[in-house]
């Protein structure tokens, strides 16, 4: 919204990346390995934080940014660090969601069955932005209701 209403800018490419591309998905593994007692994952996206942060504060910017389209990643960062990475760290955090999700589906099934949608549709969201199909906006607003709805699902007693 930022960009869209003020322009884009160094600054808000910068925040947006690490947020979106850089910190979302990793976070949302680190909590579902945090909800099944895997205390590892705390440090681990500590650390994780702290090195996307670095990463998203010094990477160059390979082209200018200006506008009130959001800019494409491909087109103003290089392959390597930033988009490695928020590849990589994106793979494992939703890997480390469905996991857990699907390990605790019988406790939770509506809950979970919830999560696992609002992660597939943000997965389908983000490859049809990448393929330059669509708006990523709606899509990603019905993953972000999707997922909480599943978080606040109360959990099913035997």
């Amino acid at each position: 919204a930022w960009g869209a209403a003020a322009g884009w800018s160094e600054p808000a490419f910068r925040i947006y990346y690490l947020g979106g591309a850089l910190l979302t998905a990793p976070l949302l593994g680190a909590g579902s390995l945090l909800l099944v007692g895997r205390r590892w994952a705390a440090p681990l996206a500590l650390a994780y934080v702290g090195l996307a942060f670095g990463v998203a504060l010094a990477v160059p910017l390979e082209a200018s940014i200006a506008g009130t389209d959001v800019p494409d990643a491909q087109n103003v960062l290089e392959l390597w660090p930033a988009r490695v990475l928020a590849i990589a760290a994106n793979t494992l955090g939703t890997l480390a969601v469905v996991v857990v999700a699907l390990a605790t589906i019988r406790r939770r099934p509506l809950g979970n069955a919830l999560i696992l949608a609002g992660v597939g549709v943000a997965a389908l969201g983000s490859g049809l932005a990448g393929l330059g199909v669509g708006a990523l906006a709606p899509i990603l607003a019905v993953a972000a209701i999707l997922l909480y709805a599943g978080f606040v699902v109360p959990i099913r007693r035997p």
